[in-house]
């Protein structure tokens, strides 16, 4: 399945604020910067659906997206570094965390992690909480082809170690992995269970 049309909807720092819609939610999280709204554009086609900025924090609210008129995606703002005062970020926070535990309709959260690193433990420990709260997820490594070769080899086998052999490598300027990106993305859509080693 391919998708036709997508749309920004609404920028939500509440619940309240939500599409009231019960359609199926795709988000994404990462830290600061991983590359989430850029990944959003490359999977729709698009260079401006969603606002990208090399300033880490540039996303400071949930923005819903509607795809086929059938499911969101969800820009979540980064987690670590942010150039924002610190009560700033402990209220992304907040509502951030709101969101994964209230949300009925989160049918996966595609957890972003930067490929040229080896894992962080910032994103270890996201990960360990999302596996706590039961949500369904993929890790999806961003930017690796900035790396190549050897270097390529050992990041990808270090970071399959510590979040699973299902992590999902992606390049958006190569476009490297999105059809992989899009087959999980429309399993959840479809209600499928994703694979237990991804849980």
């Amino acid at each position: 399945m391919r998708f036709h049309s997508a749309r920004f909807l609404c920028s939500a720092g509440e619940s309240e604020q939500y599409p009231a819609s019960k359609l199926p939610r795709i988000a994404f999280a990462g830290r600061s910067n991983v590359g989430k709204s850029s990944l959003i554009n490359a999977l729709v086609g698009s260079k401006a659906l969603a606002r990208t900025s090399n300033t880490p924090g540039r996303t400071q609210r949930l923005n819903f997206f509607l795809v086929d008129e059938k499911f969101y995606f969800i820009d979540l703002p980064g987690y670590g570094f942010a150039r924002a005062p610190k009560r700033v970020r402990d209220r992304w926070g907040s509502f951030t965390e709101k969101f994964f535990q209230d949300s009925g309709q989160l049918a996966l959260v595609l957890l972003l992690v930067d490929g040229r690193h080896s894992p962080m433990p910032i994103d270890i420990q996201m990960r360990s909480w999302l596996q706590s709260l039961a949500v369904p997820h993929r890790v999806v490594a961003t930017k690796i082809d900035a790396i190549s070769g050897s270097v390529r080899k050992t990041r990808l086998e270090e970071l399959s170690e510590q979040f699973g052999s299902d992590l999902l490598p992606s390049s958006v300027k190569k476009r490297e992995g999105m059809d992989q990106i899009w087959k999980e993305i429309n399993r959840a859509v479809r209600g499928e269970r994703t694979p237990p080693e991804a849980r």
